[in-house]
């Protein structure tokens, strides 16, 4: 079977469904690949870089709609587009299925199978073909870079000749995939970032990133951001008021804002008002991610930069990954791909469309006749709720003790059961063993006690764990081969130095890697 990609046709929109290295991967699951002249050209793949992956260039979409089988694009498609469908043939691309009711029934009408990229289940196992994620990503970070293009000082803070200019300050808002690629972008810039989110199983992965979650002062047991499908829940109206609260009491200090709340086939919340638009400083830059859907920030105009009477940038943008079209375009062609590779168990250029399967159910919004929108939700849960926990009670000095000395009593318990179980072995084996044995036993027993002892007392930060054990153990070998290295039997001799060689290796190599480990931490 053919699979084919036609030019996008939407204005502006430079991305492609097919570049020459998914291609060649599909040309390994058995299809053929075709593509409209000039489709890859605007996302730095040229008709010549394609034939070289034994893609067929056809001149017309026309001609590429009639000879394929399957269809892959981007943008969701026009009702020319859909018109071209015919029976049995498939479209992958993005659809807009919540708004898009005329199309998926045109589509179904003509027996067609459409499969909307947008719908595929945020679970595990559909992280590969999860498109939206990475547009998100792409968007998250090209907002940052398109706010600095657009910012008048730097983002980290440096201090030279000339004078002192201090870090930019950035808030972000929603942490998704978009939020959390505009956080680490932005830290990594230097600035001093400070993100918020309605969920708050997200605060540690903010903070790991190196940027301040925002926490609200809110105590309403009833309020849980943790929605399905990986996107946040709608909050309370208290929740919401709290949050623009706050929202205000920041505004006055930062320097730029990035919002990123919305969720597919809603409009998008109004998070940042006009008045907080008019507390921010002169120069101030907001980029809004969800000014498809009506934008964040009231003032946002959908593909538009707009500019404040106090000098505040607004960015409504909504191209943002057309705008890093080749990286864009080679992670939604490699979904396209993963997307096909479960469409094709047997490798064999042959579409199974398995509506049992989550993934290939939860993305097919028309199949067999049929408007097969909305899926059911899947059996796996995108994103576990987080567990509420009850708030520990602080101990008492007196329990504090009580606890301490109970701990104490049962390891002290463990060592005497251990030490007793150890003499009862070392008593059976002198009633079967012979004097000179037993004098080299207990020796071997006690320096590895105290080998292990000593040196698990040392600072991991100076030692990690496991070359500290190794490199006991490695001494008592290398202590015990030197003894017998001078052994008149050749055997024994050949075998001790080989312990003596391999023992040394260990312990040298151990400290060498400790030492370049110490390096790491030192100031140059």
């Amino acid at each position: 079977m053919k699979i084919g990609t036609p030019k996008e046709v939407r204005e502006g929109e430079a991305r492609v469904a097919m570049t020459p290295d998914s291609a060649r991967a599909l040309r390994k699951l058995g299809y053929d690949c075709a593509i409209e002249t000039g489709a890859g050209v605007a996302a730095g793949f040229s008709d010549a870089a394609y034939e070289e992956a034994g893609v067929e260039v056809i001149k017309t979409a026309a001609q590429l709609w009639k000879a394929a089988d399957i269809v892959a694009k981007v943008r969701q498609p026009t009702d020319t587009e859909v018109k071209r469908l015919k029976k049995g043939q498939t479209l992958i691309s993005f659809f807009n299925p919540a708004e898009n009711e005329a199309q998926m029934q045109m589509a179904a009408d003509k027996g067609a199978t459409v499969i909307a990229m947008e719908m595929v289940p945020r679970i595990s196992r559909a992280q590969k073909m999860d498109a939206l994620s990475s547009m998100a990503n792409i968007a998250g970070y090209r907002a940052v870079i398109e706010a600095g293009n657009n910012f008048g000082r730097f983002f980290t803070g440096q201090v030279t000749a000339a004078g002192k200019v201090p870090p930019a300050k950035v808030l972000v808002v929603g942490a998704g995939v978009a939020g959390l690629a505009a956080i680490g972008t932005a830290t990594s810039l230097g600035a001093i970032t400070y993100a918020f989110d309605v969920r708050p199983e997200v605060a540690e992965q903010i903070e790991s990133m190196g940027a301040e979650f925002v926490y609200l002062d809110f105590d309403e047991e009833q309020q849980d951001g943790s929605g399905t499908g990986g996107y946040a829940a709608p909050s309370s109206p208290e929740f919401q008021a709290k949050q623009l609260e706050k929202f205000r009491e920041l505004a006055p200090d930062v320097d730029i804002v990035i919002t990123t709340a919305l969720i597919p086939g809603r409009p998008a919340p109004e998070l940042w008002t006009e008045d907080m638009v008019k507390s921010m400083k002169r120069g101030s830059v907001i980029v809004d991610l969800a000014a498809e859907r009506g934008g964040n920030c009231t003032l946002t105009k959908p593909d538009e930069k707009v500019v404040t009477d106090n000098d505040v940038t607004i960015i409504g943008y909504t191209d943002f990954p057309s705008r890093m079209a080749t990286q864009s375009s080679t992670l939604y062609a490699t979904n396209i791909r993963h997307m096909m590779t479960d469409l094709t168990p047997e490798k064999d250029g042959k579409p199974v469309h398995d509506m049992e399967d989550d993934v290939i159910r939860g993305s097919t919004v028309a199949h067999g006749g049929e408007v097969t929108y909305p899926p059911p939700p899947p059996k796996v849960q995108a994103i576990a709720a987080a567990p509420k926990k009850e708030p520990e009670r602080e101990l008492t000095p007196e329990e504090k003790r009580a606890q301490e000395l109970a701990a104490f009593k049962e390891q002290t318990k463990r060592q005497v059961t251990l030490l007793g179980v150890g003499a009862v072995l070392v008593l059976a084996v002198g009633l079967v063993a012979p004097a000179s044995f037993m004098q080299h036993f207990i020796v071997f027993v006690l320096s590895v006690f105290v080998g292990f002892q000593v040196i698990w007392g040392v600072s991991h930060s100076l030692h990690t764990p496991l070359m500290a054990v190794t490199n006991a153990i490695s001494s008592i070998i290398i202590l015990g081969a030197l003894m017998q290295i001078g052994s008149s039997s050749v055997l024994i001799t050949i075998l001790a130095a080989l312990a003596v060689f391999m023992a040394a290796i260990n312990i040298f190599g151990g400290f060498l890697v400790t030492r370049r480990m110490l390096a790491m931490f030192q100031k140059s």
